[in-house]
């Protein structure tokens, strides 16, 4: 594929981000995850060398093989799709952070991979915010609860939260996912576990979710344009 528009895309977002944290009285700087799942390898070249060099990928085999590309030079990667606990071995000293860890046993497992190999390991709590039965995360009346036993595992570091809003253009709906996100956050401050990161908002729906204080933001066709695969 062809990304020439990349650039022209990204600093189209980079306003766009600009003018949502204006809007929502935010100015604390907000990350942008180049997703690159059904890209090939010269997507994650297109990104870095456009100036955003954190990659998203949701399944663990279809990044590790990526990572191995002489094109994916320079990118640091993220694991943003569902983990299962099988695949836990292969994620310590590969990925930069987990976004997706979404119950207690998935989170000790990496714990113990990520000890094994003497490392820390960055995980985000992924909350099921709109409670939807097809997608993952926990439920949001769990989360305080669980982000303190993560908080206390010793090869983890809980740096915040996820969650994923439904597919939908109503912004209302949009709203209401992102700033419960917000308000599990502060819940859990309250608590003593301060979380900075809340990775939240995806190419339809980042606009609102900058507004409602996303530091992370996840971006496929807003970046590469529509998917082939």
């Amino acid at each position: 594929m062809n990304f020439v528009g990349l650039a022209d895309r990204l600093a189209q977002v980079r306003a766009e981000i600009a003018r949502r944290q204006h809007a929502g009285g935010w100015t604390h700087p907000v990350t942008v995850l180049a997703v690159t799942k059904g890209f090939g390898p010269e997507a994650v070249r297109a990104a870095v060398a456009a100036g955003v060099a954190d990659v998203g990928e949701n399944r663990v085999q279809e990044a590790l093989e990526k990572m191995e590309h002489p094109e994916c030079r320079g990118a640091v990667w993220h694991l943003i799709g569902h983990l299962q606990r099988n695949k836990a071995k292969l994620v310590p000293g590969k990925f930069a952070s987990v976004q997706s860890v979404d119950s207690l046993e998935l989170a000790e497992e990496l714990d113990r991979r990520a000890a094994a190999r003497n490392v820390r390991l960055p995980v985000l709590l992924q909350v099921n915010v709109a409670g939807e039965s097809q997608k993952s995360g926990c439920a949001p009346a769990e989360a305080p609860a669980l982000a303190r036993r993560m908080a206390a595992l010793a090869a983890l570091r809980l740096d915040g939260l996820m969650t994923i809003a439904p597919l939908t253009g109503d912004e209302d709906v949009q709203r209401r996912t992102f700033r419960g996100l917000r308000m599990i956050r502060d819940r859990v401050k309250e608590d003593g576990v301060w979380l900075q990161t809340l990775s939240m908002g995806m190419s339809g729906d980042f606009g609102t979710a900058v507004e409602e204080g996303a530091t992370v933001i996840r971006l496929g066709t807003a970046l590469f344009g529509a998917r082939t695969t």
